[in-house]
C-alpha cells in the first residue's frame, strides 16, 4: 500500500509536520481559492506546489476534489467544452509532472455535506455530523437543477473526452462517492450512491484507468458489505484509492467519529485490503479537531474535518496498523 496524507496547498506548518512524521507521498487539492496560483491546467502552477512539497522531502503523487468550477462540465452547460480541455490540460501535466492519481466526483452543485461541524466528540473534540432533519426546508424542497438522467449523460459525455488522456498520461481516474449517498439532495440527483452505480458506469468506460475512490465510509453508509465489494473491485484492479474513516448512524442520520472509536474495524478492513492485494493509495479522511483547534462553518467540503491534529492521529494509527499487520508501506 502507499500511505499518503491530503496537505492542503495553503497549509503553513503541516508540510513540516508531515516530514517530521515520515511521511513520504502526498495529495493535495490545488485549487486557486487554496493555492493562490492558477488552477491546475496551468503547468508552472503546478509544477511549483510540486517543488513545493518537495522541499520537505515529499513527493506530490495526486490531487483530489475539484480543481476549479466544474459546475459546467457535470450540468453540461455551455462553457463544458472550454473547461473539459482545461482539465485534459491538467491531465497532461500531472503526466508530466510522475502524478498518477487523481480522485474527483460527480456531485453537481452540492459538493460533499454536513448540517454540523460542531458535534461533541470524545474528550471535548468536535466532528461533524449530518442530519437529514435537520436540512432546511428550502433545501428539502429544492426546485430539481439536473436529473440523474442527465447527469449520467454529462458524465460520459466528458469521461469520453478525457478518459482517452488519462490513458495516455498513466493518470488513474478514481470517483469518489457521493456523500451523504442520497438521490436527489438538495435538488441535485445523485448518480454514484450505490455499487450498482458504479458499475453502470464501467459497463460504459471500459477503461484500465477509471475506478473507485473507495471511500469506505461513505459505501458503509449506502449499506454496501465493504469486505465482499471491496474484493471484487481490488479483484478487478478497480480500487485505485482507499478513504479510511468511520461513522455511526445511517445515510440520513450519522456522525463521524475516530478512526479508533469502533475497535479493531480499521485494523480489520487493512488486513482484508493487503490479503486482496491491493497496493494502491490509502490514506485517512475526515477527522474530529483536536485539542484547542475547531472545526471552521462547513462549506461544501473546504474544509471541515480536516484540522491538522486529527489527521496526525489518524496517519499514526494507520500507521501503526500496518506496522503491526506486517502491512508493506510504500
Amino acid at each position: 500500500m502507499k500511505l499518503a496524507i491530503l496537505i492542503p496547498p495553503n497549509a503553513e506548518e503541516l508540510p513540516q509536520l508531515a516530514a517530521q512524521m515520515g511521511v513520504k507521498l502526498v495529495i493535495t487539492k490545488a485549487a486557486q481559492e487554496l493555492s493562490g496560483l492558477k488552477s491546475p491546467h496551468n503547468y508552472e502552477s503546478l509544477k511549483a506546489l510540486k517543488d513545493k512539497f518537495g522541499r520537505f522531502g515529499l513527493s506530490l503523487c495526486g490531487l483530489e476534489g475539484d480543481q476549479f468550477d466544474m459546475n459546467a462540465i457535470k450540468l453540461g452547460l455551455p462553457a463544458r467544452d472550454e473547461h473539459i480541455e482545461l482539465y485534459a490540460q491538467m491531465l497532461r501535466n500531472m503526466g508530466r509532472l510522475g502524478m498518477d492519481l487523481l480522485c474527483l466526483n460527480w456531485m453537481a452543485c452540492v459538493g460533499w455535506f454536513r448540517t454540523n461541524s460542531d458535534t461533541p466528540a470524545r474528550g471535548g473534540a468536535t466532528t461533524t455530523s449530518f442530519s437529514l432533519d435537520k436540512l432546511t426546508q428550502k433545501k428539502k424542497n429544492a426546485r430539481i437543477e439536473i436529473s440523474e438522467s442527465d447527469l449520467r449523460k454529462n458524465l460520459d459525455y466528458f469521461l469520453d473526452a478525457v478518459l482517452p488522456v488519462a490513458e495516455s498520461e498513466g493518470v488513474k481516474m478514481a470517483l469518489h462517492p457521493d456523500d451523504p449517498p442520497i438521490s436527489p439532495f438538495c435538488g441535485v440527483g445523485r448518480i454514484l450512491k450505490s455499487s450498482a452505480d458504479y458499475e453502470n458506469v464501467f459497463a460504459r468506460h471500459n477503461s484500465e484507468n477509471l475506478g473507485v475512490a473507495f471511500c469506505q465510509a461513505t459505501f458503509k453508509l449506502a449499506g454496501e458489505n465493504l469486505k465482499n465489494l471491496s474484493a471484487n473491485w481490488i479483484k478487478r484492479k478497480k480500487i485505485f484509492f482507499i478513504h479510511i474513516r468511520d461513522t455511526i448512524g445511517t445515510a440520513e442520520n450519522f456522525t463521524e467519529v475516530f478512526i479508533d472509536e469502533n475497535r479493531g474495524f480499521i485494523s480489520e478492513m487493512l488486513a482484508h485490503y493487503a490479503a486482496c492485494g491491493f497496493d494502491g493509495y490509502v490514506r485517512s479522511d475526515h477527522a474530529p479537531a483536536m485539542g484547542s483547534e475547531r472545526q471552521p462553518y462547513f462549506a461544501s467540503g473546504v474544509s471541515a474535518g480536516y484540522q491538522p491534529t486529527g489527521h496526525v492521529f489518524s496517519y499514526g494509527y494507520i500507521k501503526g496498523c500496518c506496522d503491526t499487520l506486517k502491512i508493506p508501506l510504500q
